[in-house]
């Protein structure tokens, strides 16, 4: 049997338009996501019955069972072996934790021959076809219609105040479900600064909603928008997760060091964004 690691990067929603809503309920998006260079990591190794391990910082409270993306993916696929999931990324926190879990499993079973339904990606959830290319992309329709974008490296500072939101309280708390979608094109950026100015009109459609939910957003945005030379600050996905893009990953670096002194008990991580 053959051991194969796996990353599964945080996805961030650089922005995040909702267009309206189908009669099924489901909502249209319109996103620009970029993914980091952190994420959680996965061990997977082919064997006679299907099992789950969760470790790392924030494995306390993750499912091990069906109730898990991981596990439902493998399922979904007909793979049976071991699962271990190191948990980095905090989940209920808008950074497609669970669903970039579960896209890196799934090119992990392709790559290794295992044939499965194209559908089964959005099946398992909207983030879960984007965190599958885990490179910057436009994510439209609900989920299904994505194209590759172009953009520089972003360094980053992501920030999490530690309060998990359930993406349905967000989305009932929304009063607006037909919003303008983003420029019919992303232009190419000349660099960090040109592409921040652009996102800057662009916008987060859940974000006044999910600070209904969980007030702490509002103060993390704040302290990320008072940081020291960011370019821009803004929430991503449903929350609870917000960051901010800076010039180098010096300033990022110390945006992390001054947030994280202020607020101890907040996960706070400099990074790039692709």
């Amino acid at each position: 049997m053959t051991t194969v690691e796996v990353f599964a990067p945080a996805k961030i929603n650089l922005s995040l338009h909702v267009t309206g809503r189908r009669a099924d309920g489901y909502h249209l998006l319109d996103s620009l996501v970029a993914f980091a260079d952190t994420g959680d990591r996965l061990q997977i190794t082919p064997g006679a019955d299907l099992s789950l391990t969760v470790s790392g910082m924030f494995a306390e409270g993750v499912p091990q069972d069906a109730r898990n993306l991981v596990w439902r993916a493998a399922e979904g696929a007909g793979w049976r072996g071991q699962i271990a999931l190191e948990k980095s990324l905090p989940h209920g926190a808008g950074i497609g934790g669970g669903s970039s879990d579960a896209g890196a499993l799934l090119n992990a079973l392709a790559g290794q021959g295992v044939v499965f339904p194209h559908s089964l990606a959005l099946s398992l959830g909207a983030d879960v076809p984007v965190c599958m290319t885990a490179s910057a992309a436009r994510m439209q329709g609900i989920g299904e219609e994505i194209s590759p974008v172009a953009l520089p490296r972003l360094p980053a500072l992501l920030v999490n105040p530690g309060v998990e939101v359930p993406t349905a309280a967000v989305f009932s708390a929304l009063t607006s479900r037909d919003n303008a979608a983003m420029p019919v094109e992303v232009p190419l950026f000349d660099g960090v600064a040109d592409c921040a100015g652009w996102l800057s009109a662009q916008r987060n459609d859940l974000e006044p909603a999910a600070i209904k939910v969980a007030p702490q957003i509002d103060r993390a945005l704040s302290d990320l928008r008072r940081s020291r030379d960011a370019l821009m600050a803004r929430m991503s996905g449903s929350g609870s997760t917000c960051f901010a893009l800076y010039p180098s990953m010096k300033a990022a670096h110390f945006a992390a060091y001054e947030i994280g002194a202020e607020h101890p008990d907040w996960w706070c991580v400099a990074t790039e964004l692709h």
